[in-house]
């Protein structure tokens, strides 16, 4: 058993709910007229704690790493993609640049682990664990010490956020091959055979996507030879990217601190699983962003219960699809504070 950090994340105290319900059925509207504004807004109240929320200082952390397994042509890219999209960002050239100026989010651009020395790039914070992952077809992605690390990581990137006031957080991940180990935690943790959790990632041909299909059963098989009753830090440990296991750091601290954290698509999806899966709490504090068009991703949500506030076929990833959902969560938290209710407006009450 892997020892790691633990995180006191506390469920939201109900003991607000029917106050904040009469405050929501109050506005100068009919009831329910909102409609998923309104169940959002409820889920933003529960998890400050307050009639009156707020969504101070959005941050979003892009977080880098590169894969093992993508030696074994699981994906159309190649891995130098990673290093050369993770610059890319850095002058502002990515759908997440984009996304992040048109909705007011700081941007941190980390590498946790990229197989490229990114050093000397100013506006990448070094973060590095390793060059990439181990292969996991032959043996786990990182050791307890580098699982560890990782998850660190992602509670120190939330800390420096958190002390700058930030509310509201956004997770994106820069990763060739990360497909791979998602699907693998998806089959794993909700219990769905391999085969239907695996999709193209982003662009494999029928016969790509059969090579992938082959690699996975063999590292899922050889994984099932060493742990034939895993426990869930040996699954994220064994296939997980170090960008990915920052993530889960990065949700678990943010959780803990009550921040809301905006989650993106499969593979960021996947990471909110692995999370709930550790701290299943954690939960409470995540919006569900979009539903992507990766295979598997809207069965992956069904099994978190989660209802996406978007559909838009998008499956960029690096945190675009939650962003682009920003402004619906942004809506739900004005209608609290900028709404008038009955009283005030000299209305009767029409419903």
């Amino acid at each position: 058993m892997i020892e790691m950090r633990n995180f006191k994340i506390e469920k939201p105290d109900e003991a607000l709910r029917s106050i904040i319900q009469d405050k929501i059925d109050n506005l100068n509207k009919p009831k329910g007229s909102l409609g998923r504004l309104e169940t959002l807004a409820m889920q933003i109240c529960l998890a400050q704690q307050t009639l009156t929320p707020s969504l101070s200082h959005p941050c979003h952390l892009l977080l880098g790493g590169d894969h093992g397994i993508e030696r074994e042509g699981v994906s159309v890219s190649p891995r130098e993609v990673t290093w050369q999209q993770m610059i890319n960002f850095t002058k502002g050239g990515g759908g997440v640049n984009m996304f992040c100026r048109q909705h007011g989010f700081h941007l941190r651009i980390v590498d946790v682990g990229v197989d490229h020395d990114l050093s000397q790039v100013s506006d990448i914070l070094n973060r590095k664990i390793g060059l990439g992952t181990r292969n996991f077809l032959y043996e786990a992605a990182m050791t307890p010490d580098e699982y560890d690390r990782t998850l660190r990581v992602g509670v120190d990137l939330v800390d420096a956020c958190y002390a700058e006031g930030c509310q509201v957080l956004c997770i994106g991940e820069m990763g060739i091959a990360n497909t791979s180990p998602s699907s693998i935690w998806m089959s794993l943790f909700c219990q769905i055979p391999l085969d239907e959790c695996i999709g193209a990632g982003a662009g494999l041909n029928t016969a790509g996507i059969s090579h992938k299909r082959d690699i996975l059963h063999q590292a899922l098989n050889h994984f099932n030879e060493i742990y034939p009753q895993p426990s869930p830090q040996d699954i994220i440990r064994y296939f997980g990217g170090f960008e990915m296991v920052a993530a889960i750091g990065a949700t678990l601290r943010a959780a803990e601190l009550k921040i809301l954290i905006l989650v993106d698509g499969f593979i960021m999806t996947a990471c909110a699983l692995a999370a709930c899966q550790l701290y299943p709490d954690a939960q409470a504090y995540m919006i569900f962003g979009h539903c992507g068009d990766e295979s598997g991703h809207r069965r992956m949500l069904d099994a978190l219960h989660a209802e996406p506030l978007l559909t838009l076929g998008m499956r960029l990833g690096e945190g675009t699809g939650a962003l682009c959902a920003f402004p619906i969560v942004d809506s739900a938290v004005r209608m609290l504070n900028e709404m008038n209710n009955f009283d005030h407006a000299n209305i009767t009450k029409y419903f």
